[in-house]
């Protein structure tokens, strides 16, 4: 492990991470703001082993950078963050992230998490794309595809979809969706579940069948 690029704007934080990871024979590139780290991302990401991502900094957050990330780029990327809340830990994982350390943290651990990584990184490779029927779902990419045809997803209809494709031919409840994708402090209706689950099936064209209701009971997504 050589180049790491983090994206964190409290610079106390940023020379603490330089100068341990200096001493390890890792140097750290760090980048202070949401927009200078998108602009970095869009255009050719400099050549590194792995980014450490902030969510909370000034003109973009985190989960935005991460998406862009993952829509060129399979690099390993770990939020490094004070937002513990669960739904944002979920939500990270669900934009692809490979680890997420709330703060404050260790440097020893960090290191070694980083190190194990970029290990994992460069061994085999484990597919990120989920199949069923028509549709077809990268979740490091971020993209879905129906009969091969590119489809946008708005991130709830996204989130949603990964999961039945994770859980095919399973009986999904709304309860088990309300959880996974909006969080388990959310409070409002479950029918939440249900206008969501028509967009998608809007959103999907003719695979939108293969997205099954099962009355009082959930749905389930099959070939």
């Amino acid at each position: 492990m050589k180049h790491i690029i983090l994206i964190e704007d409290d610079l106390q934080i940023c020379e603490v991470i330089q100068e341990y990871f200096r001493h390890q024979g890792t140097e750290v590139r760090a980048v202070y703001d949401g927009i200078s780290a998108l602009e970095l991302v869009r255009n050719k990401l400099p050549e590194c082993d792995l980014i450490l991502l902030d969510i909370m900094l000034p003109g973009a957050d985190g989960f935005t950078i991460c998406r862009e990330i993952r829509r060129k780029n399979d690099i390993p990327v770990i939020f490094l963050t004070a937002r513990g809340r669960e739904e944002d830990i979920l939500y990270g994982y669900d934009l692809g992230c490979d680890d997420y350390i709330v703060k404050p943290f260790s440097l020893a651990a960090l290191y070694a998490k980083c190190q194990a990584l970029v290990r994992r990184a460069g061994g085999t490779v484990i597919s990120s794309v989920l199949e069923c029927g028509a549709i077809r779902l990268d979740t490091r990419m971020l993209r879905c595809f129906v009969q091969n045809q590119e489809i946008e997803l708005p991130p709830k209809e996204f989130g949603i979809l990964k999961y039945l494709l994770e859980h095919e031919n399973w009986v999904v409840d709304r309860d088990t969706l309300l959880n996974r994708i909006w969080g388990y402090d959310y409070y409002g209706s479950d029918r939440v579940v249900d206008n969501h689950i028509k967009k998608l099936r809007k959103a999907l064209g003719s695979a939108g069948n293969q997205i099954k209701t099962l009355v009082g009971r959930g749905y389930k997504l099959t070939k």
